[in-house]
């Protein structure tokens, strides 16, 4: 019995790219065409469905606002064995789909990240805010999370079945990169990373991505991350911080009280007890956080093994 080719898919999120949006899926169609491509448009005001569905993709609607409820309902919606994720802003040259497309099917890989920051994006980006929030959050992130991947924020990603199925997309707008990196990372898939062109928008084309007001939200989403993943050392180092801030209440009183034999400050010396209290809640909150995050993992890790058996029996019935 021969095997069928397994199914990649394309997927293209837009918002108001009728410029470049014929380019993008011409260009996959020559660079990949077994895959099916999918437009998912996010409101647009232009005509960019019109000319997605002249150019031959298969054009769906998020009307949620934002680039991680797209992904959501992507991943949800489509079924394949390879998923290529880019922008339609013209961005990334089509040939990085095969490339990030091989290290997925071979299993070398579960996030296959197109890696803008090893070749041309410093020199292509007019936007130098952009390229510091870029350096910015690849240093929190490795730093932070113990990593070393060196452009968490790019859209040019391929994906197994295995991760789009298991990630759970809480973000809504840009950060929704740096979420699925953090999984990746968390949940130890494997990633690989590839360098790949870049080269900026075309004349007329502008950024959805807004330099203050996502950036300001990327990095309240490191935050979040870093307390939800790695709660022992969110929670650990708040309690160090208030246990250390009421040493410095405490000093001066201890000083008084060696001179004098006597505590003029009993408001003073309270409150410092209330702060050492809310320091040692912070240790046993980490703690236990750290347990049910454990546990976590351990589930996580059964739902992966079930995935696989069912497959397993799937494909034993169709031989």
């Amino acid at each position: 019995m021969m095997e069928s080719r397994p199914k990649t898919v394309v997927l293209i999120p837009c918002y108001n790219e009728e410029l470049s949006i014929r380019t993008v899926i011409e260009d996959f169609r020559r660079s990949m065409p077994h895959a099916e491509i999918y437009v998912y448009d996010n409101n647009s005001k232009d005509d960019t469905v019109r000319i997605a569905k002249e150019a031959g993709a298969i054009v769906r609607h998020e009307p949620r606002q934002g680039k991680g409820n797209v992904v959501r309902t992507m991943f949800r919606e489509i079924e394949a064995d390879c998923y290529i994720m880019t922008d339609g802003d013209n961005t990334y040259p089509a040939s990085f789909g095969p490339v990030l497309e091989e290290a997925v099917l071979s299993g070398r890989a579960d996030m296959a990240i197109g890696d803008r920051l090893s070749s041309t994006y410093f020199t292509e980006n007019k936007r130098p805010f952009h390229n510091f929030g870029n350096v910015l959050v690849r240093r929190l992130i490795n730093s932070l999370f113990h990593a070393g991947v060196n452009d968490i924020m790019t859209g040019a990603r391929a994906f197994s079945r295995d991760f789009v199925k298991s990630y759970p997309v809480l973000s809504t707008g840009f950060e929704v990169e740096t979420e699925m990196t953090v999984f990746a990372l968390e949940h130890h898939f494997k990633l690989v990373e590839i360098p790949i062109e870049y080269r900026d928008r075309q004349e007329g084309s502008e950024s959805k991505l807004n330099t203050y007001s996502d950036g300001m939200k990327v990095l309240l989403t490191i935050l979040t991350l870093l307390r939800d993943v790695r709660p022992m050392f969110f929670f650990g180092l708040a309690g160090l911080i208030l246990i250390l801030i009421g040493m410095c209440f405490f000093v001066p009183i201890l000083i008084e009280f060696w001179e004098t034999g006597e505590v003029p400050r009993f408001p003073t010396l309270i409150v410092t007890i209330f702060i050492w209290i809310a320091g040692v809640l912070n240790f046993f909150c980490g703690t236990i956080l750290s347990v049910l995050k454990k546990q976590d993992h351990q589930e996580f890790e059964r739902y992966l093994n079930l995935i696989h058996g069912k497959e397993w029996q799937e494909d034993e019935k169709r031989c």
